[in-house]
Parts: structure tokens; C-alpha cells; sequence
């Protein structure tokens, strides 16, 4: 076993990639962002997109709960092809299926179809998390934690930015013009992101080693590497919170209590573009400060943030309050949990990543349905109760992580 899990952490070769500047990988950055947004246009519109197929609150939560572990099952499937064929190929590929699942989305009138087209798009979002092993390949390690801060701003940025423009465009002109629109945006970075990448990575392949060996691999590598895992698991805990609570704001401010348009759903998540300005900058102080150290404070923080989302009843202004505290230390739980597997050997990140990434979305398929049931059953108290339930949990996980370490 000990030889398998050595070779598997063993250097591909001798080759050393280019070298990317900070202009590269903030273009990176960039496209990621606008894949990662397909994912998230539903939280303003999910009242809407209910209405039209005249479903449930909670039935209309399996659309993010499905796009969630689609995605995760495209994570476990296709990512670890990063570590067997060019990542630039990959990539354009997963974007030419995002475009014709957006296309569907914008144009079914049958839900189960609808349904269908979102998972598909969730299944082949893996551009964004393809994108962090590849960047990690191309700097010095000690920039190793800004630069993984600099592609999860370009994350964040592609989830608070899609819901404006959901909120917006929802409001203005329907919620079907919201996925044209992606689908339009996802052809145009289909154009642009193979500028950005090697042609040839023939230094990152495995020679010889099958696609089942690779998926044979994770197993291996789960076992050699139970701090990675844990990782995951605070993760998806962290994102479950974080989608219950995104989830819970658009039905509770769309609903007959307070009879808000989505546009003002939107409008909220504008204000959490703070966290844009914090993150690369945090994430200069956990390179100095360690990830354990610095993830088990920044849960703290964000466990607070979430129980201030009690104050809501009084005037949903009050929401103004969580989401600059969620926005501005919550995505320092996922740096921090990334840079666990990002500081491996560069001939298995792809596939450590493959595992976190994995986790964290089963995660987020949970507190999507769960959070929409939460809703549909306790109303906003039940937002409330479950998503600082998981933010506890990821308190006590990142305690025990930093107290090993």
C-alpha cells in the first residue's frame, strides 16, 4: 500500500510548466467565474421559476439540490481527467455541453425537463475547479495561497454577480432571458479560456495509466490523505449553510409575507461584493498564519454572522448585517480547506481536488433540498435553525482539525 500511495504521490517528470503573472491568472479567475455563475442564477428567480411550472417551494428546491450533486458526480468523473489529458481540452469541452444545457433551460416548458437540463449543467461544471491544480502547477508555492485566493474571488465573484443579474433580469424581463443570457456568456468562454492555457500539457499526463486506475486512485488517495477529506466535509458543511441561507432570502422576499421582487434579492447579493475585496487579501494571511489556524477563526466569525440572520423579522434590511459578515470570511473556510491539498505533490492536486471538490458539492445538494424544505415547513425560523446548525458543525470540525494540527 505504502508504495502504491508513493508512486501515486511521485513527480510526473522533470518538465517545468510556464510560469503564469498575476495578469494570467486573474483572467483565469475571470472565466471561472462565469462558469461558476450557471450554478446560482436560480436563488433570485426560484419563486418565479416555482410559480411557472406551478410546483411547490419544496419540490422547486431539487432544482439547486440536483445541479449540486450533478456536479459533484462531474467533479468525481471528470476531474480527474485533468491529471490524464490537457486541461485546455477538457475544458472547452465541458463548456460546449454547458451551452446546449443553458439552451434547454432557457427554452422546456416541462419541469422534469427543466430538471434534467439543470443537472446536466451541473455535471459539467468542473472548469472552476479544474483551474486551481492548474494554477498551482505554474507558481512558486510561496504564492501558493494568494493565488488560490485570487480563483476563489473569481468563484465568488461568479456567484454573487449571477445573482444580480438574475435578480435584475428576472424582475425586467422573465427568467428565461437570465439563461439565454449564460448561454451566451458560456459561448463566449469557450472562445477565450483556450488563450489562456497551454496548448500542449503533455508533462501533466500519466503515461499509461487508464481512466479506471485514475478513478481507483481516489480511493487510495482518500486513505493517504484523511486531513484532505476532513477538509471536504468542513466544506460542503460551510457551502450547505451558505446555499440555505441564499436559498432561504429569495423565497422569503419573494413570498406573499413580503411581496419584494427579485430584483431586491439581487440588489443583496450586490452588497455582498464586499467579500471581492477581502479574500486575496485574507488569503495572504493564512500563507502566513497556517489553514487550520486561520479557518478555524474565520468559522467562528461566520457561525456568528449567520445567527445575526434572527434580526431579519424586524426589517429585511437587517439582512445587511450576515451577508457582509457571511460574504466577507466565509469563502476563507473554502481557501483555507484548498490549500490542504493544494501544498501536495503537483502529480496528484487534480485528483485531491477531485475529492474535496466532490464533498463540498454532495454538501451543497444537501443544503439546497434541505434548505428549501426548511423553508417550506418552518418559514424563515427554519432557515434560521438549519443553517446555523451546519455553520456549528463546521465550527466544531475546524476546531478539532487546528487542535490536531
Amino acid at each position: 500500500m505504502m508504495a502504491t500511495l508513493w508512486q501515486l504521490d511521485a513527480p510526473l517528470n522533470t518538465i517545468t510548466p510556464r510560469q503564469l503573472g498575476t495578469r494570467e491568472v486573474i483572467l483565469l479567475a475571470a472565466a471561472g467565474a462565469i462558469v461558476t455563475a450557471n450554478a446560482y442564477y436560480i436563488h433570485p428567480i426560484i419563486g418565479p421559476v416555482a410559480d411557472s411550472f406551478k410546483v411547490s417551494y419544496g419540490l422547486v428546491g431539487l432544482v439547486p439540490a440536483l445541479n449540486q450533486i450533478a456536479l459533484a458526480l462531474g467533479v468525481l468523473f471528470l476531474l480527474p481527467l485533468g491529471d490524464r489529458m490537457s486541461n485546455r481540452r477538457l475544458a472547452v469541452i465541458c463548456i460546449g455541453a454547458q451551452v446546449a444545457a443553458l439552451v434547454l433551460m432557457a427554452t422546456v416548458k416541462d419541469y422534469w425537463l427543466f430538471i434534467t437540463a439543470s443537472s446536466l449543467l451541473g455535471f459539467f461544471t468542473i472548469t472552476p475547479y479544474l483551474l486551481p491544480a492548474y494554477t498551482s502547477k505554474r507558481v512558486p508555492i510561496e504564492r501558493l495561497g494568494f493565488v488560490t485566493a485570487v480563483l476563489t474571488t473569481g468563484v465568488i465573484a461568479g456567484v454573487q454577480l449571477s445573482r444580480v443579474t438574475s435578480g435584475v433580469m428576472g424582475e425586467l424581463l422573465g427568467w428565461r432571458s437570465v439563461y439565454w443570457m449564460a448561454a451566451g456568456l458560456m459561448a463566449l468562454s469557450m472562445l477565450v479560456l483556450p488563450m489562456l492555457m497551454d496548448r500542449d500539457e503533455t508533462s501533466e499526463e500519466i503515461p499509461g495509466e487508464s481512466y479506471g486506475s485514475l478513478l481507483k486512485s481516489l480511493i487510495l488517495l482518500a486513505t493517504g490523505h484523511p486531513r484532505v477529506m476532513i477538509s471536504g466535509v468542513i466544506q460542503g458543511l460551510g457551502f450547505s449553510a451558505f446555499l440555505c441561507c441564499w436559498l432561504g432570502i429569495g423565497l422569503h422576499l419573494t413570498s406573499d409575507e413580503l411581496k419584494l421582487g427579485t430584483d431586491t434579492v439581487g440588489y443583496l447579493a450586490a452588497f455582498s461584493g464586499v467579500g471581492l475585496l477581502v479574500t486575496p487579501r485574507l488569503g495572504r494571511w493564512a500563507d502566513r498564519f497556517g489553514a487550520e489556524r486561520a479557518r478555524l477563526r474565520v468559522a467562528i466569525i461566520n457561525f456568528l454572522g449567520i445567527l445575526t440572520l434572527s434580526l431579519a423579522p424586524i426589517h429585511w434590511l437587517f439582512l445587511l448585517l450576515p451577508i457582509g459578515i457571511m460574504s466577507t470570511v466565509g469563502p476563507m473556510v473554502d481557501v483555507t480547506g484548498r490549500m490542504t491539498s493544494l501544498n501536495k505533490p503537483p502529480a496528484v492536486r487534480t485528483r485531491l481536488m477531485t475529492l474535496y471538490i466532490t464533498l463540498m458539492f454532495l454538501g451543497g445538494g444537501m443544503g439546497s433540498w434541505t434548505g428549501a424544505l426548511a423553508y417550506d415547513l418552518g418559514g424563515w425560523w427554519g432557515t434560521v435553525g438549519l443553517s446555523s446548525f451546519f455553520a456549528a458543525l463546521v465550527c466544531l470540525l475546524s476546531w478539532q482539525q487546528a487542535r490536531e494540527r
